[in-house]
């Protein structure tokens, strides 16, 4: 049986284009952090060298997997934005995390091996920057923005609107966004992008 995030993990990555709240628990991620403009080469690089880990854990897995569950859909990529400084959007001052989750059933030694794995077949030094990290969960706001990056403010003040409106406020400055298909393939107008943050 293959396990598919779309269809099993619903209540996550379901998201409608009005505001709601999501109750998002404890997830293992694949990560690696950057600096600056997300339309820059190296963003580009750094995107590309966690696909390919997160691929090698999966064939790896699927090669080695015997009866229930077989295979697992490579979870969609994230990236955790920060502002460096100052309330403006100057895309040069962005901080990032970029991650791709990691089934509850792949267990760390199986990512570890993975990565060497990815270094001996495509040596890559961004390899080296590529991490496990366990993702603390919480209570949070979402919607699901359609449309360009640039437009996401819009979805934004929605989102702010909302939480608003049930006496929330935000957990922490940093935003978490989860691309649920390709920038490379997809027309600007029709990205869809679940956009997130923590609330109290």
């Amino acid at each position: 049986m293959k396990y598919e995030w779309k269809k099993q993990e619903k209540e996550l990555y379901g998201a409608k284009t009005v505001p709601a709240v999501v109750t998002v628990p404890e997830q293992n991620y694949i990560m690696i952090s950057g600096e600056g403009n997300p339309n820059d080469a190296d963003f580009s690089d750094r995107v590309s060298a966690l696909y390919s880990v997160a691929y090698a854990v999966k064939m790896a897995y699927k090669k080695a997997a015997q009866g229930g569950i077989d295979d697992f859909a490579v979870y969609p990529l994230e990236g955790v934005w920060q502002k460096i400084e100052g309330d403006e959007l100057v895309k040069e001052n962005l901080r990032y995390t970029l991650m791709i989750r990691q089934p509850g059933f792949i267990e760390k030694d199986r990512i570890d091996a993975a990565l060497e794995c990815a270094k001996v077949k495509k040596p890559n030094p961004l390899l080296e920057e590529i991490r496990f990290e366990i993702v603390q969960g919480g209570t949070c706001v979402q919607i699901l923005h359609i449309g360009a990056y640039d437009d996401e403010p819009v979805s934004f003040a929605m989102l702010d609107k909302f939480a608003r409106a049930l006496s929330l406020t935000r957990a922490e400055s940093c935003h978490r966004e989860i691309y649920l298909n390709n920038a490379n393939r997809t027309e600007k107008s029709k990205l869809k992008t679940i956009l997130r943050y923590m609330v109290k």
